[in-house]
């Protein structure tokens, strides 16, 4: 089977451990021969072109900045997109004719390609919804349904009900997602609507003690404390109010860690605070080396996801398997729409509470540090024995495969 994946995403490397990455290498490694179609930004130096990795075949594509942006310059370069798609494939992949094509949420402005390839091959499409945009921008006050900014929202809109009218299957990542797609979609047919769920390569990453307390040492950790991490994007959709009132509440606690890795929109609220209170047990880091990064979660005690309480939408975030590949326990503060926390508490490796509560946060951080080593230990036997039940790779390629063959 031919096989086409298109992404914003910057596809450089099919080699790196992600969920698009290990997806694609599972349907090479199954015998498909796979395309990626990528966007090449133009801070970049963006130029349009085709290579080989590792048996992928990548056709990169010139386009805007679509990502670490301004609004208004991504708004356009993500509209630009569709057209951007089409020609480069009409150029390069002329001649290839696809028997499945996959993309993923976001951006929702894939409809035009979508339809384009189907009409040219006759594909079957399977979208891989991992962000229900427009509806999320209106959680958090970036977008409205009303006024001039309701006009932007109701063009969206109908993308969004565009892509999935195009698409042959759904694939959402929690059966909350499916639940809140059919209720908000109603002329969808719910047939087509299926869990398939964020995926990886399933690796036990976890860290020896000897490693893990070199890891601390380097970067001035501390070895004797509950160490708590957060790892990734730090934006409005994240509600870093809320993560810097729980920090605030945990200043004095002697037993606890609490370190911040990451950037984005509201790192700079994160900065002053830290640069006014001066916190004794925490430390804020804006990157890492991918390589250490991925140690320096594995040798902290319990990752950490935060979610705005405003969303009504159910996220279910891919870092959560990040974790999970690292035997960390993990703490979700999150909106109650969402089914992450749930996951979460019925898998035993971890705990939950509301993002608007922070006396619950503070109980569930003194749950952790209250925790012997064995029962510790039996948490990160858990992360990875519900990582590789519930979210191995094998699993979305036998569900998209067989979605496909329906």
């Amino acid at each position: 089977m031919n096989v086409i994946f298109l992404t914003i995403g910057r596809m450089h490397n099919i080699q790196q451990s992600g969920i698009y990455t290990d997806l694609l290498r599972k349907f090479r490694e199954e015998g498909h021969t796979v395309y990626a179609v990528s966007a090449n930004e133009k801070r970049n130096g963006g130029k349009t072109e085709i290579i080989d990795a590792n048996g992928v075949h990548i056709l990169r594509v010139k386009t805007g900045n679509i990502t670490k942006c301004g609004l208004i310059e991504k708004g356009i370069s993500t509209l630009k997109i569709e057209g951007q798609f089409i020609r480069a494939i009409k150029k390069y992949l002329k001649d290839v004719k696809f028997d499945l094509i996959m993309y993923s949420t976001p951006p929702i402005t894939f409809a035009k390609v979508v339809k384009f390839i189907k009409k040219r091959d006759h594909a079957k499409s399977y979208l891989l919804l991992k962000d229900i945009f427009p509806q999320n921008a209106v959680d958090i006050g970036v977008l409205k349904t009303g006024g001039l900014k309701g006009f932007i929202y109701k063009f969206f809109r109908k993308k969004e009900k565009d892509l999935y009218a195009f698409s042959d299957k759904i694939g959402c990542m929690s059966q909350a997602n499916c639940d809140y797609v059919l209720k908000q979609n109603p002329e969808i047919d719910a047939s087509k609507v299926e869990i398939c769920p964020n995926s990886v390569k399933v690796q036990d990453l976890r860290l020896k003690k000897s490693d893990a307390l070199a890891m601390r040492e380097k970067y001035g950790i501390p070895v004797d404390k509950k160490v708590f991490v957060y790892g990734g994007n730090l934006g409005k959709p994240q509600g870093i109010p809320f993560l810097i009132e729980c920090l605030r509440s945990q200043e004095k606690n002697q037993k606890a860690f609490f370190l911040i890795v990451g950037s984005g929109t509201e790192f700079v609220l994160l900065e002053k605070y830290f640069e006014e209170a001066k916190p004794q047990n925490m430390k804020l880091m804006k990157s890492l080396p991918k390589a250490d990064y991925d140690k320096m979660v594995a040798a902290c005690d319990v990752g950490m996801i935060f979610l705005d309480h405003r969303f009504t939408i159910p996220n279910f975030p891919s870092r959560l398997l990040a974790y999970m590949q690292a035997g960390v326990p993990v703490l979700a503060c999150t909106d109650p729409n969402t089914d992450v926390g749930k996951v979460i508490e019925q898998g035993s490796f971890g705990w939950w509470c509301e993002s608007n509560d922070v006396s619950a946060f503070d109980k569930c951080v003194n749950l952790v540090t209250g925790l012997s080593e064995e029962e510790y230990q039996a948490m990160q036997d858990n992360a990875l024995a519900y990582l590789k039940e519930n979210y191995s790779v094998d699993i979305a390629y036998q569900v998209i495969t067989s979605g496909v063959k329906e």
